[in-house]
């Protein structure tokens, strides 16, 4: 009589497949096959009844013999073979397969009506919110899950806003967060998910810049007279918003408060020589000429006295041809920074 192995297989060599085997104990001897090679094995994506059942699975086996072995992988790998295409097998997987193919408006209503989790861990996207959206939560929030909250995000960001709540707020939330120390991983996780759903919950915005930074755009390439008019209008009517609008303006008589002068030789060096000579020489006014010896002061000696003795020898140029010149060194600067080569300084509030 052939002798039987645990698993009841003959303890011979077998041809064709280990019938008497069930898909979920081939599964384990699979799994435990991988892991033995010192291979990865991303098991955390399976559904949560899956994972218990190949963990009871797992521990409930003692050991295979060589043929039944070979048999099993022999089986998965003919299985693997035979398979064409294969899909997510869910509306998370799909709309994760999909991110970035279809608008950002379907995902969400997509992300609603199915009840599905966004792509990874919430906790990520809810640390990549801006400082006032996260005090936004932690201000509507009980204190223990502002507790959570501030225990979950960057340490930077969690200090700025630690910094602009009132202070018994503050100080209710800090002490609030000695007390998380007993909380499970799966309640943070659904605290987790009920913030990210007010994310998703949150209207698209149409504009994804502040209305200052798209006037100050628009300003920048305005006429000076059209700049200043509707500057002060703005004045008259909004104050606050006029002074935000006028941090925006990056113009060529902002140079000396916005542009270090180490990085002006830089800046010259990419602007037409007949550009700038135009730009520096136009500037009669009292900014702008304090912008064009700023400047010409930040270049070398030979650089700047060259370009002295261009302007020196020239008529004056025409307003039109100095806008022109002007608005061609800006953008030769505003293109530097967005591609990183340099920064600009920030200006200070009238309160500082």
């Amino acid at each position: 009589m052939t002798a039987l192995t645990p698993l009841g297989l003959p303890n011979r060599p077998v041809a064709g497949r280990p019938a008497h085997l069930t898909r979920r104990a081939k599964a384990a001897i699979v799994v435990q096959f991988i892991l033995n090679e010192g291979a990865d094995v991303p098991l955390s994506d399976l559904p949560d009844e899956a994972q218990e059942a190949l963990t009871m699975e797992l521990g409930a086996m003692r050991y295979v013999d060589r043929t039944t072995l070979d048999a099993v992988i022999d089986e998965f790998t003919e299985e693997l073979e035979a398979v064409g295409l294969s899909f997510p097998g869910d509306m998370a997987g799909a709309l994760d397969r999909l991110e970035g193919r279809i608008s950002a408006h379907t995902a969400r209503r997509l992300r609603k009506e199915a009840g599905v989790r966004q792509r990874g861990d919430p906790w990520d996207r809810i640390g990549e919110q801006s400082v006032e959206r996260l005090i936004e939560f932690v201000t509507s929030e009980s204190i223990e899950i502002a507790a959570v909250l501030m225990s979950k995000i960057n340490v930077t960001k969690a200090a700025q806003v630690l910094g602009r709540l009132p202070g018994p707020l503050a100080r209710r939330i800090t002490y609030a967060v000695s007390k998380t120390q007993r909380i499970t991983p799966e309640a943070v996780d659904r605290i987790g998910l009920a913030l990210a759903s007010q994310i998703d919950a949150a209207p698209a915005r149409a504009f994804t810049g502040a209305p200052e930074e798209r006037i100050g755009a628009i300003l920048n390439y305005s006429a000076d007279r059209t700049r200043e008019d509707v500057l002060e209008g703005l004045e008259q009517t909004d104050a606050p918003f006029a002074e935000a609008v006028r941090k925006a303006i990056f113009t060529f008589a902002n140079i000396p408060e916005r542009i270090s002068a180490a990085d002006l030789p830089r800046i010259c060096r990419d602007v037409d020589n007949e550009t700038l000579i135009i730009a520096l020489a136009g500037s009669r006014t009292e900014e702008l000429k304090i912008a064009a010896d700023y400047i010409l002061d930040s270049l070398s000696a030979r650089m700047a006295g060259a370009l002295r003795e261009e302007i020196a020898d020239r008529a004056a140029p025409k307003a039109k041809d100095v806008e022109a010149a002007h608005r061609e060194v800006v953008d030769t600067i505003r293109g530097l920074v967005n591609s990183g080569e340099i920064k600009l300084v920030e200006p200070e509030s009238e309160d500082a």
